[in-house]
This record gives C-alpha cells, sequence and structure tokens, in this order.
C-alpha cells in the first residue's frame, strides 16, 4: 500500500505538498518523515543522484521522481509493485505541472504552500491502494512503461554518500583556506629576507650618498 506522499523543492528541499492523512497506520511516522526531509536535503546539494531511484528503509521503500526542481516521493510497503508506484508518481507530477506554474513554485516562500494539491493526491492514492482491481492490473500490465532500470539503494547508503560528499568539501575548504595562509606566511617570509638581504646594502648607499651631498654643500 502507499503509505507517504511527499512532494519538494529541489533546489533547496522545501516541502510543497503532502497527503495530510498520510501515515496515521505507520509505527514511528515521524522517525520515516525525517528520512524523507534528509532525502530532499540530499537532493538539494546537488550530489547529481537519478532522476528516478527507490530508496529500502526497513519495513518499506522510497520511490521518487525529480523533474523540473520538483521531487515527487512515495513511501510504500516493499511488497507493493514497484511499476505502480511510479506511475502514482506520475500522475503527481503531470497534475501538479497542469495546475502550478514554474514561477509560483520557484518564488514559494514558505513550507507547504500548495496543501489544497492534497485533493488530487488522496483521490489518486485511492486508486492505486489496491493492487488487484482491474485499472492496476492492467497497469502492471502495461509493457509502455517499465521500471527495472531504475535503481534501488538503501537510505544509510544515500545519506551516507551525502554526508561523506559534505565531509570532503568541508574538508577541500579548509585546505583552501589554510593554503592561502601559507602563501601570505610564505609571502611575508620572502619579503622580510629580501629586507634582511638588502637593508645593508640600502643603508651604505644612503650614507654615501649622504656624505656626498655634505661634500658638495660645504665646498
Amino acid at each position: 500500500m502507499v503509505k507517504l506522499t511527499m512532494i519538494a523543492r529541489v533546489t533547496d528541499g522545501l516541502p510543497l505538498a503532502e497527503g495530510l492523512d498520510d501515515g496515521r497506520d505507520i509505527t514511528d511516522v515521524e522517525f520515516y518523515k525525517q528520512q524523507v526531509k534528509a532525502l530532499f536535503k540530499n537532493l538539494s546539494r546537488g550530489h547529481n543522484e537519478p532522476s528516478r531511484m527507490s530508496v529500502e528503509t526497513g519495513p518499506y521503500i522510497f520511490h521518487y521522481i525529480t523533474e523540473g526542481r520538483v521531487c515527487y516521493l512515495t513511501m510504500c510497503d516493499r511488497a507493493y509493485p514497484k511499476k505502480l508506484a511510479y506511475q502514482y508518481l506520475e500522475d503527481l507530477k503531470n497534475e501538479f505541472e497542469r495546475v502550478n506554474r514554474v514561477g509560483q513554485i520557484e518564488t514559494a516562500a514558505r513550507p507547504y504552500a500548495f496543501i489544497k494539491f492534497d485533493t488530487f493526491i488522496q483521490k489518486t492514492k485511492k486508486l492505486y491502494q489496491d493492487t488487484h482491481t482491474q485499472r492496476n492490473i492492467s497497469k502492471l500490465n502495461d509493457e509502455l512503461y517499465e521500471v527495472h532500470q531504475i535503481m534501488t539503494r538503501n537510505v544509510q547508503e544515500v545519506l551516507g554518500v551525502g554526508e561523506k560528499l559534505d565531509q570532503v568539501s568541508q574538508m577541500s575548504s579548509r585546505l583552501t583556506s589554510e593554503s592561502r595562509i601559507y602563501a601570505d606566511k610564505a609571502r611575508d617570509l620572502n619579503r622580510q629576507a629580501l629586507i634582511r638581504k638588502w637593508a645593508p646594502v640600502a643603508i651604505v648607499l644612503g650614507v654615501v650618498f649622504l656624505l656626498f651631498w655634505v661634500k658638495n654643500k660645504l665646498w
């Protein structure tokens, strides 16, 4: 069965819409919602994840589609057909794009700015809940929409990759900052070495010039 449904903006992970009655029959629903938000945040960091992917988490599996800077995600039982899950997301994507302009999505400033879309989420979810209806059996047999090539990964692996990339990025920033400091220190040391090398010469020349000037003035 379809358990959770959430839609978010990819650029910053801002949640745009959510099925309001989703998760009532799920133990630790907040734990899974936090994982969803972590996945959205991971996508917002630009880690070049596939536009379609399934992510295993406990007894459930997240399926998501990213398109037009929007991520459409659902959490289902592991036994729920992958093909139906992605067709459900495609239906949501098509309707969300139809009723909302790109400018509205990009300028949304508050979470769940498109909460009215929940009505369509609930209506569509009901159509996909029972996998044995004639409608869904026909969709499962539809050869025009295949999902065999969509990658399936573990949630720890996906979120762990994001954390490691962040650590690498932070280390790179620190190394860049430290290299700048070392470069500045090297320039200071070179300057001091030049001063120590040429200062005596400059002093001698200054004394000679001063003596020559005094001599000319006196004579």
